[in-house]
């Protein structure tokens, strides 16, 4: 029996397809959480000048994870050798997260604000127009041992304290952080970060009102910067270092605060505006209090997370003492899922450990109430926050 030429031409078609090497060589290390699709081009062509398509597109797909959990903290200050070893913990420091480091490391990402620099000696120190009211910290760089083994991935170096050591005080922290892939950013000449984790490319900036650190008060400057890390990456965390200070100063009262003569932002329209522009989760600091929490447009936003680990510097009567630890759920693009707020407050010189009376959770919940009565989550006693309006 006679074989039609089509059939012919279809089957000597498929052999030389299947006799023929892809002509590119993969060389992209596929993880375990990456998928590959192989696509063949429809360009193959039967004629009595056979065209044959003799390779293969390979296209790598992430796979998103449902839910991202993000935490953070207030401020970090590990003790200082400045002006005197005497406000250095014993033990180099080891002790002084060990009783929170197991939800330090329960989430998928950890921020905190680092204030002051990490340098063992030296440095130029900053001159304060007010000594009785100025401190000064030097973290010996050993210290950062300790926040890289108790979890944190990210932190901010947008404060007040960021250049109290001058230039050699800046350039040592980065370096050191550097070296243990802490990731940071706030510094006027490191406005921003970009890195990728657990399959999440993050976007990081950090803002405060003072001489080195990216401008608070430069809002064009930081709406600018937010849409440029939205345009690459899968969820901008932005941190600010704003609003005045103290127990008198909890509210977020929507409007320009200053303190001790200098502009702390108006941390309200900020934020929004950061918003606005791409940003899916804001952490404040600054007050060395806590303030209300708020979803917006749903994107978390909590004005102040307070003090966290101070030694010995730091006032941590009353209410300066609590320490929350705000654990945030997002999807893959930044959306907010739920919150949950985990109460620690700081004991004897500073050190965090959970608060069986939820001193902090019980604080926000009524700051919360108080400035943002229109808003659209709900705080349990238990510290879940649920957004009401999807």
């Amino acid at each position: 029996m006679r074989i039609p030429i089509y059939i012919f031409v279809v089957l000597l078609a498929g052999y030389i397809i299947s006799s023929c090497k892809v002509s590119k060589t993969a060389t992209t290390q596929i993880s375990t959480t990456d998928t590959i699709r192989v696509q063949l081009a429809d360009t193959t062509l039967i004629s009595p000048e056979v065209t044959i398509q003799d390779s293969v597109e390979i296209g790598i797909f992430r796979i998103f994870p449902d839910t991202v959990t993000i935490i953070g903290v207030g401020d970090i200050m590990l003790g200082t050798n400045f002006p005197d070893a005497g406000y250095l913990p014993e033990d180099s420091g080891k002790f002084l997260l060990s009783n929170v480091a197991y939800i330090l490391n329960s989430s998928n990402l950890t921020f905190g604000n680092l204030e002051g620099v990490l340098l063992d000696d030296g440095g130029t120190p900053k001159n304060c127009l007010n000594p009785d009211k100025c401190y000064l910290f030097r973290m010996p760089q050993y210290m950062a041992v300790n926040l890289h083994q108790a979890g944190f991935d990210v932190l901010s170096v947008a404060n007040n304290h960021s250049g109290d050591f001058g230039p050699k005080g800046r350039s040592t922290t980065s370096r050191i952080l550097d070296s243990l892939q802490i990731h940071f950013a706030g510094y006027d000449s490191k406005p921003f970060t970009i890195f990728k984790k657990d399959g999440i490319i993050y976007g990081f900036a950090a803002f405060a009102p003072n001489k080195g650190t990216a401008s608070l008060n430069d809002l064009d400057s930081a709406r600018n910067i937010i849409l440029y890390l939205d345009s690459l990456t899968d969820i901008v965390l932005v941190s600010f270092h704003g609003g005045a200070e103290g127990k008198d100063h909890q509210h977020v009262k929507r409007e320009t605060e200053t303190f001790y003569g200098e502009n702390r932002g108006n941390v309200y329209v900020f934020a929004h505006a950061l918003i606005d522009s791409g940003a899916d989760i804001i952490f404040g600091h600054g007050p060395h209090v806590v303030r209300a929490v708020e979803v917006y447009k749903s994107r978390f936003i909590a004005y102040s997370l307070g003090n966290f680990c101070t030694y010995k510097r730091f006032n941590l009567r009353g209410e300066n003492a609590y320490a929350p630890i705000i654990r945030v759920y997002t999807d893959h693009t930044g959306k907010f899922l739920k919150g949950k707020i985990i109460s620690a407050i700081q004991t004897g010189l500073g050190i965090p450990v959970i608060d069986t009376d939820s001193k902090a959770i019980k604080k926000i919940i009524a700051l919360t109430e108080s400035d943002f009565p229109e808003g659209k989550i709900f705080i349990g006693d238990s510290g879940v926050i649920t957004y009401l309006q999807k």
